[in-house]
């Protein structure tokens, strides 16, 4: 494509990968800078998906040079995993809605996906691969770790840590200088008080661990 717009491909065709057809086509409403391709996926349940071609399996990324991606996969885990098979120069987008409010000072890492109607304040650090599903928020000086997933209506307070491979689930509420552990998930609706340590499921109000999980 000629100038500043570029090529993209969506790994992963289900619900969340359509929402991303849709938040893409808000950004080129503004200004356009994407040429979506199509879709890479290993079990697609069409050829042709919201419109767009299923182009192959994941591993055929290396087939597409000079074309950047981004990961539409909500589980953590898998979307660290489904990484390990990219070429090592492989180029990611960082999508964020129109409609996204961001304050100062934030740094926001490649590959990640910022949803309609988030709230973004100051200073804070947002990794790479990081999914910011609709209608969250997160407060100043906050940090979150490469390849976390967090869904709908989460509320993050001030001076949040939130590691690595960390799932948050919809309308989840945290409150201000807590630690989440690398692998944890936090289910729908719980409220954390406390620090959650690694590798665990934590739910209620307020959140208690209920089982471990190996890394």
């Amino acid at each position: 494509m000629e100038g500043n717009i570029k090529d993209l491909i969506i790994i992963g065709c289900g619900g969340f990968g359509r929402e991303v057809v849709s938040l893409v086509g808000r950004i080129n409403e503004k200004r356009v800078e994407w040429n979506l391709l199509g879709f890479l996926d290993d079990n697609p349940p069409n050829s042709k998906v919201a419109n767009l071609n299923v182009l192959g399996k994941v591993t055929d990324a290396n087939k597409f040079l000079n074309c950047y991606f981004v990961i539409s996969l909500g589980n953590p885990q898998t979307k660290k995993d489904v990484l390990k098979n990219f070429p090592s120069n492989s180029q990611f987008a960082t999508l964020i809605h129109p409609h996204v409010e961001i304050g100062d000072r934030n740094r926001i890492g490649f590959g990640s996906i910022i949803c309609a109607g988030t709230i973004i304040t100051v200073d804070t650090t947002i990794g790479n691969h990081v999914i910011l599903n609709l209608g969250c928020t997160v407060g100043h000086d906050s940090f979150i770790g490469d390849y976390v997933s967090i869904m709908p209506s989460t509320n993050i307070s001030g001076e949040v840590e939130i590691e690595e491979c960390v799932y948050i689930g919809t309308g989840t509420k945290i409150i201000n200088q807590v630690k989440i552990g690398r692998n944890a998930i936090l289910g729908a609706g719980s409220v954390v008080s406390k620090s959650i340590p690694d590798n665990c499921t934590a739910v209620g109000v307020p959140a208690k661990p209920i089982k471990f999980h190996n890394a």
